[in-house]
């Protein structure tokens, strides 16, 4: 696969609370909407189509384009759990990469429920079946819901090994707020305290407190990748392209580490970032912002060194001195992250696209993370599987 890929187009909704938003195909259609626009081209260019949802019927992705044109075209429908919007912009991406067709589109939207997420299906074997059998070995607590129980134990065990305090979760979570409120997509715009943040309710005492854990969110976001000539040929903007990607799935390690930080998929991370920077010739040091997974504060800590953005065990002082933000080493989540911007499952992944191409073209205004040429994006879904892309900004 040598073709350059174009991001010529993204967009998104503002996301909402469950039961405030409008339903699935018209979130779908607007983003899209917003995307082609965008790009400057009509929904009639696109070749294929692949739609990202997790909790949904089979086919609401010809659902949710088919109000936008019938056009006969491939529509894959995708789910991968939380990382299903960046799954999508992966397979639209080889699509274009290798030749196949010249424009693809990727769309992710979710219409969620209120509360914590369940299961779907109690009458058949769980995807989780192994995870949570080590987990309850792992972790006391068959109270606590079980994406609160991987994610807090992740980060209790980050805790116990290197002395981390619950505090620099709250530090993440308030950073999260600051960011946010800059960015007109978000649900959540109050700026914060790290206090404020610790006097939340305690979901877990001494692990984690309610504002550490991001909320049910609807919406919908999209991208429009193209070739390089095809984009020549139409005039479109060629400034931002993708210059490396990788998907990674679960090893052994997963299960043989007993460490729930693999659990949740930490390698899948460390795996699918060295890959990246391997084909792009970079390192972490080499990156301006980064669009990362924070489900939960405590992932967001442990991804720090997932990515290498800091050593393994400097996570905590990574946070402290502030080089997760403005004027720090490296911007993380500009648009307020899942924690504050919002995680509508299937849309999160192009979420996190439509943010970085922004900031790779100088457009976000307040949140601008200045000179921005490299942006790197971080999508995890348990069961598993990352994506991690790589965005270039291309100097004229």
């Amino acid at each position: 696969m040598t073709s350059s890929v174009v991001v010529a187009g993204v967009g998104m909704i503002p996301f909402t609370k469950p039961g405030t938003s409008e339903p699935y195909p018209m979130m779908a259609a607007k983003a899209v909407s917003i995307a082609l626009a965008d790009a400057g081209i009509t929904y009639d260019k696109l070749q294929q189509a692949y739609a990202g949802y997790v909790y949904g019927d089979s086919t609401a992705g010809q659902r949710a384009l088919y109000d936008l044109g019938m056009t006969g075209i491939p529509v894959v429908n995708v789910n991968n759990n939380c990382s299903t919007g960046s799954t999508a912009l992966y397979l639209a991406r080889q699509a274009v990469a290798s030749g196949v067709v010249d424009c693809a589109l990727a769309v992710g939207f979710e219409q969620m429920t209120p509360g914590a997420l369940d299961m779907k299906f109690p009458d058949r074997p769980s995807p989780f079946e192994r995870f949570n059998a080590l987990t309850a070995e792992l972790i006391d607590g068959d109270d606590i819901p079980f994406a609160l129980r991987y994610f807090g134990g992740a980060g209790l065990a980050h805790m116990k090994e290197f002395g981390t305090k619950v505090e620099t979760f709250a530090k993440i979570r308030a950073k999260a707020s600051r960011h946010a409120a800059r960015n007109p997509m978000a649900i959540f715009r109050n700026v914060m305290t790290e206090e404020e943040v610790m006097a939340s309710p305690m979901l877990w005492p001494g692990v984690m407190t309610r504002l550490m854990a991001c909320p049910p969110t609807c919406g919908a976001a999209a991208a429009i990748l193209v070739s390089e000539s095809f984009a020549k040929r139409h005039g479109l903007d060629t400034t931002v392209r993708i210059r490396a990607q990788s998907m990674t799935t679960d090893t052994p390690i997963a299960f043989d580490a007993r460490d729930m930080r693999e659990v949740v998929g930490l390698s899948m991370t460390r795996n699918a970032a060295q890959q990246v920077y391997e084909a792009a010739s970079v390192g972490p040091e080499d990156i301006n912002v980064v669009e990362l997974h924070d489900c939960f504060a405590h992932n967001e800590l442990i991804t720090y060194e997932g990515l290498g953005l800091c050593p393994v065990g400097g996570a905590e002082k990574f946070v402290v001195d502030g080089d997760n933000t403005y004027g720090g080493k490296v911007v993380t989540n500009p648009s307020g992250g899942l924690l504050s911007k919002g995680h509508p499952l299937g849309a999160t992944g192009l979420a996190q696209c439509t943010e970085l191409v922004e900031q790779l073209r100088g457009r976000v205004d307040a949140r601008q993370v200045e000179g921005a040429r490299l942006a790197l994006q971080h999508n995890l879904g348990l069961g598993g599987a990352c994506v991690v892309t790589l965005y270039e900004r291309v100097l004229a």
